[in-house]
């Protein structure tokens, strides 16, 4: 009964992840550190001097000294009743806030839907009329990567500068009519339309070049009816990365609904984090969960209605080996390289801290960037970041290679955790950091890690049941051979060299995640020149100066256009099929990788 276990094992592996989920979001009020009775006291008893007897007091009032279970099942019990608490700040109930700032976000999620749909749709154009017209040329992708190299917190600056001060088509903030869901729309639309468009026409071709398509075409299926075929086939090996796309909405909508001044969900818990208001950041992360559940339930439902009769009746094609990738795809992002390194090296010859120049300085021969708000060369601050960004990103990266390997070595207990982390943005893990331990770069980096590792532990176990899978590997035991060294001797040496490979194509995509949390006002703080922050700060003053945002924007962008380009050309074959072996889903949005075969040891065969 092999297959029984293994099912059981991986439903309690779920199980378990979902309750420890939960039970860290009803334990944050006794997690906190940072002495939330001051804040408290403050906020609703600004009279009072904070001394010990009053801050018992406050203690008191809030149940923190009931100890974590008490205060758990005190908050399970109010959440089934439907009471979810009182804010710590307002002194008010939580729900009816909570409520009317989630149906705000479900309704920027719907035209953010609507602005995937028509970009993907537009991008999977081209690859529907080559397979009617019976090309079999590869895309290059150029397009879908330029829109997916923006992340989203970047994308809300960059058309807040062009579509509402430049060209004042739009409203720059607030959340009155449809006109104003336009920008922020886009800013969520346009990268996940991008890396949807792009896993859609790479299906889409390989379904194509099935051989059934050709036997379709004999019997007179007419276009109308292939296409539609196709996509039935196409779609659900997408499925699960569109899941994960949705669910990475929710993560970007903090930023851009910080961007817009939108009073949704997402600004609702930055707000709660940065207060310290735990009850409403209890809330807001159990409504981000039931939608996120909701999504991938959808999704996976979608996903069996269009392959499972293929599947019990063993007639699903198999897909078409990937075709090597074309090396010329190198060429746009070692020009963005080059470019950032350029950058970074005059930057780094410049003082980021001294305010030697007038305030919002424009740029000129002196300052190529212009200078920010408190007279500071942005050049020297933009090239100082980097080195702290990437190298805060290589330490994170490093830690999740560590992590995954670990965890990938078991599969099916790790099954759970692995799709709890691969499905939750950073933004959220740096909401329920800052809550608990106060905004910082070891804070940031300790929420980017927390999610960042199960597309490597993904990785590790597809190679390891790779290896295990060799014949040389399948005889040992036969051969009175353990499992210890089984695992230690010919499982493991399989499995360093192209994880650390995924993970340095993983670096500046994870140094975007530590720059859209320092952005939010959750990673670094003043003076630090980190990228997020720099950006940050000038946000405020993009009608005076828009170089203030454009000077750290185009270093993300240079960074985004690295990542983007070396993930999808770095092996020049992509895994569509959610929490593949490869995956390496968004923190912005990255591509997927497909996983390197794995060569037996020297002396093994």
């Amino acid at each position: 009964m092999p297959g029984g276990t293994a099912f059981v094992k991986v439903t309690v592996s779920r199980v378990l992840a979902l309750v420890a989920l939960v039970v860290l979001i009803g334990m944050m009020p006794w997690l906190s550190g940072r002495g939330a009775e001051y804040t408290i006291l403050r906020a609703r008893y600004s009279d009072r001097e904070p001394t010990p007897e009053a801050l018992a007091a406050v203690r008191a009032e809030l149940g923190l000294e009931q100890g974590p279970l008490p205060l758990f099942l005190s908050w399970i019990r109010g959440v089934f009743a439907g009471d979810l608490g009182t804010s710590w700040i307002s002194n008010t109930p939580v729900a009816p806030g909570i409520v009317s700032a989630l149906s705000v976000s479900v309704t920027l999620m719907a035209f953010a839907l609507a602005a995937v749909a028509i970009i993907a749709l537009l991008l999977c154009t081209p690859a529907v009329m080559d397979g009617l017209q019976q090309r079999r040329r590869p895309a290059s992708g150029a397009l879908s990567a330029a829109l997916t190299s923006l992340p989203e917190f970047l994308l809300a600056a960059m058309l807040l500068v062009a579509g509402a001060i430049w060209l004042r088509w739009f409203p720059p903030f607030g959340w009155k009519g449809p006109e104003y869901a336009v920008l922020p729309a886009l800013s969520l639309g346009i990268p996940a339309g991008g890396l949807i468009g792009l896993l859609a026409s790479d299906a889409i071709r390989a379904g194509f070049a099935e051989q059934w398509v050709a036997t379709w075409r004999m019997s007179g299926a007419g276009p109308v009816r292939l296409t539609a075929a196709v996509l039935r086939r196409a779609l659900p090996a997408v499925l699960p990365q569109i899941g994960l796309v949705l669910i990475g909405l929710t993560g970007g909508a903090v930023a851009v609904e910080k961007v817009y001044a939108i009073p949704g969900l997402g600004r609702a818990l930055l707000g709660a984090a940065s207060a310290q208001d735990i009850p409403t950041l209890q809330a807001g992360m159990l409504a981000l969960m039931g939608l996120a559940l909701l999504v991938g339930t959808l999704t996976t439902a979608a996903r069996y209605l269009l392959i499972g009769p293929a599947v019990r009746f063993g007639t699903l094609p198999l897909a078409e080996p990937p075709r090597p990738g074309n090396r010329r795809q190198l060429a746009l992002p070692a020009a963005a390289g080059v470019t950032l390194l350029l950058i970074v090296g005059a930057g780094l010859l410049r003082d980021p801290f001294t305010s030697d120049h007038a305030r919002l300085a424009a740029p000129g021969w002196s300052l190529p960037f212009g200078a920010d708000a408190s007279g500071r060369d942005l050049l020297a601050r933009v090239g100082h970041g980097a080195v702290g960004t990437l190298g805060t990103a290589l330490v994170v990266v490093l830690a999740c290679l560590a992590v995954g390997i670990a965890v990938g070595l078991f599969p099916l207990a790790a099954t759970g955790p692995l799709e709890v982390a691969n499905a939750a943005p950073p933004i959220l893990a740096g909401l329920v950091v800052a809550a608990l331990s106060g905004p910082s770069a070891h804070g940031a980096a300790v929420a980017v890690a927390a999610v960042s590792w199960a597309p490597l532990a993904a990785h590790t176990a597809a190679l390891a049941q790779e290896a295990r899978a060799q014949p040389y590997v399948q005889i040992l035991p036969v051969l009175g051979v353990g499992r210890a060294r089984i695992m230690f001797r010919y499982v493991l040496p399989a499995v360093p060299g192209p994880l650390l490979r995924h993970a340095m194509l993983r670096l500046p995509g994870v140094a975007l995640a530590l720059a859209a949390l320092g952005f939010l006002g959750l990673g670094p703080q003043q003076p630090t020149p980190e990228w997020g922050l720099i950006l940050a700060e000038g946000i405020g003053y993009v009608e005076r100066a828009p170089w203030a945002v454009l000077a750290p924007a185009s270093a993300l962008v240079l960074a985004s256009v690295v990542a983007v380009g070396l993930a999808g050309a770095g092996h020049g074959a992509r895994v569509t099929a959610g929490n593949g072996a490869g995956a390496v889903p968004r923190s912005g949005t990255d591509p997927v990788q497909a996983p390197e075969r794995v060569q037996a040891p020297a002396g093994a065969r």
